[in-house]
């Protein structure tokens, strides 16, 4: 959520991925604005806001919607309604407008439960770090408020970095000691920098449910669909041997939010299948936990376009670009 992929095989292989090709919607004046106004009226009449907003993407972005509607026809089970579409792009404008407050350090405005806290703490105690493997679904930010109740948990993000948005340059005004590290992808010392930060305890962060390109990537099934996932942050903890957790803060409404760890795989064990079997087993355990959190938080799924793009007929299993 699988036949055996030959390690060598070109694979299937998508076109541009669609998600990084399309601009995103909205001005950095207006942006600027909803900042403004969002931290001097506050959380709870800043949230009024989002009713306009959402309409206004609800009406203006029919491309979004139509790719939301064919997500949440597998997601629900049924048919989706206009509501349905619209409670999801809400859950995505709640957890923005949650970044800009948790970036200033307001974490008390928020009811946040935990799910695997202990699995956290062990690894935080052994000092030898780990990857949290993220995804479009919640948020991912919600990191730094269980960071506040973790002393010594420090997380570095490794992201690409024309992957920064107008959102994330105007967010970048808040406090500096809770944002995390930034490890730009796609240069030469980026694995450098990742070894170095789990060397020290730290925590990788990486979204892992997005293919871009020729990048290496994993058909799997995904609500009984092909899609390609990469297999780069998978590579990356088999060849550093480290455990790989899986991470996301799930928007319940309202100021609350449920945040999930999971293991996925502990790399620093030997694989009596081999390296290549394992990052394959992990992948699957990683599509196979969010298609479950897909269904139990349907709204928090924040990829608004065909994610099935690119892999409609390839074998679940196989693999693109292979090679460590």
């Amino acid at each position: 959520m699988v036949g055996k992929p030959a390690e060598a095989a070109a694979g299937p292989r998508a076109s541009a991925a669609p998600w990084a090709a399309r601009p995103e919607r909205g001005s950095a004046r207006l942006l600027a604005i909803m900042i403004w106004l969002s931290l001097r009226l506050g959380r709870p009449l800043a949230r009024t806001l989002l009713y306009g907003i959402t309409a206004y993407f609800f009406t203006f972005a029919p491309t979004a919607r139509h790719h939301s509607r064919e997500y949440l026809r597998r997601a629900l089970g049924r048919e989706p309604t206009a509501g349905d579409a619209f409670r999801q792009i809400f859950a995505f404008a709640s957890t923005i407008l949650d970044r800009l407050y948790l970036v200033r350090g307001r974490f008390g405005l928020f009811d946040v439960s935990v799910e695997g806290e202990e699995l956290m703490r062990g690894i935080l105690a052994s000092g030898k770090g780990a990857f949290l493997l993220g995804s479009h679904l919640g948020s991912f930010e919600m990191m730094s408020a269980i960071g506040r109740h973790q002393p010594g948990l420090r997380v570095a993000m490794a992201m690409y970095a024309h992957n920064a948005s107008q959102v994330a340059a105007l967010f970048a005004g808040g406090d500096a000691a809770n944002a995390p590290e930034i490890i730009p992808l796609g240069r030469v010392e980026a694995m450098l920098r990742i070894r170095d930060c789990l060397d020290q305890g730290k925590f990788v962060g990486m979204l892992a449910d997005r293919s871009l390109e020729e990048a290496p990537a994993q058909v799997v099934s995904f609500f009984g669909r092909p899609a390609l996932f990469p297999s780069g942050p998978m590579r990356a903890a088999a060849a550093l041997r480290r455990p790989v957790i899986f991470m996301t803060g799930l928007y319940r409404g309202g100021n609350r939010y449920h945040v999930v760890f999971r293991q996925l795989a502990d790399f620093s064990q030997p694989a009596p299948a081999g390296r290549e079997a394992a990052v394959r087993l992990a992948i699957e355990r990683y599509v196979a936990l969010l298609e479950q959190l897909c269904r139990s938080d349907p709204y928090n799924w924040f990829n608004f376009y065909d994610f099935w793009h690119g892999a409609p007929a390839a074998r679940a299993g196989a693999v693109r670009g292979a090679g460590a």
